[in-house]
């Protein structure tokens, strides 16, 4: 973590719904100064070893429920020189109760109905998918509040002997290790690819294992909509009978001529090209090839990447800014000439 950045952020991309966590690491040092290893779900249920850079013979445990701030949750668990020794910190994770280790020994147990809440009617217990983080971050800086700067032991020291050495802050993590457990029993779906949720309150019984995608098909997805391109009468050609849509009123990617959204990147045609500038979206061209049947349509107003042969009318594009750039050219020699 150099001088001027907001540290080093590692996260898995695949998420736990309950397991067997460990990660053997060397922590970093110094006031305001904090490494960190964590479990971070969607709706932000947290489980957490935190080391404070000024305190290298405690790790911090600690859990939120949703991102609620409760400072009574946090713990503190006593192991030697952190920065110095690797150890492993370990988090067992199931329904009903959850563990920190360190080096192999429980230290603390927290059981799911201890943290019930009379007043939300619910559970404030992490028990929604969560991904893997390891971080570094600068706690100490006069930019964030008072409370955080004293809990990470003071402001950072940018002069400090690991600065002038090695010219960044650094934690060393040797192994992570991850084991996941079965969903709960009455988890809802029979997939295998997703979670998702169900239900704005995120809780435990709002998540369904789906097979749901879970990349962007096109820039026209969303988190609720993973697979969602443009028409597909705009991609392969007017349907039967109806009107396909003009290419201004398919969104496109700011700042970039013929970037699409479909899921090949191409722009859709006009409407009166009867498809013969389309590009072929869920069929069987590559992604990022351009499939295009026939030549190019006077409606395609911009460049392709890799338009190939195929593209026929396009360096007319070509000629208007070579003939803009004779009249500039043409301009300047006059202005000289004044």
């Amino acid at each position: 973590m150099a001088q001027g950045t907001v540290g080093t952020l590692l996260a898995s991309t695949s998420y736990v719904w309950y397991g067997n966590v460990k990660a053997t690491l060397k922590t970093s040092r110094t006031a305001g100064v904090v490494t960190a290893f964590i479990l971070l779900s969607d709706v932000k249920d947290e489980i957490d070893f935190e080391f404070i850079g000024t305190d290298l013979n405690d790790v911090q445990s600690n859990y939120y429920f949703q991102g609620i701030t409760n400072y009574n949750n946090e713990v503190n668990i006593s192991v030697t020189d952190t920065f110095g020794t690797y150890h492993t910190y370990e988090v067992d994770w199931t329904p009903d109760t959850l563990v920190w280790l360190v080096d192999g020994t429980p230290h603390r147990t927290l059981s799911r109905n201890s943290t019930w809440n009379a007043t939300s009617n619910q559970y404030h217990y992490p028990q929604t998918p969560a991904r893997i983080q390891l971080s570094l971050w600068p706690a100490g800086l006069s930019s964030n509040g008072l409370g955080t700067v004293q809990w990470s032991g003071g402001l950072v020291n940018w002069q400090s002997p690991d600065i002038q050495n090695a010219g960044y802050f650094y934690a060393m993590v040797n192994e992570v290790n991850v084991q996941c457990y079965s969903p709960p029993s009455g988890a809802k779906g029979s997939g295998s690819t997703s979670y998702i949720y169900d239900n704005a309150s995120g809780t435990n019984d709002t998540i369904e294992i789906t097979n749901d995608a879970t990349v962007l098909k096109s820039q026209l997805g969303t988190g609720t909509n993973m697979s969602a391109a443009y028409p597909s009468q705009i991609a392969t050609g007017t349907a039967s009978g109806s009107t396909p849509a003009s290419t201004s009123e398919i969104p496109t990617i700011p700042g970039l001529n013929g970037a699409g959204t479909g899921s090949n990147g191409q722009r859709g045609g006009n409407g009166g090209d009867g498809g013969s500038a389309a590009s072929s979206v869920g069929g069987s061209a590559p992604s990022g090839t351009a499939s295009v049947a026939g030549s190019a349509s006077t409606g395609f107003h911009g460049f392709a990447q890799n338009p190939g042969s195929s593209m026929g009318s396009l360096p007319q594009v070509e000629n208007v800014l070579q003939i803009s750039l004779f009249a500039v050219l043409v301009t300047v020699v006059i202005m000289l000439a004044i």
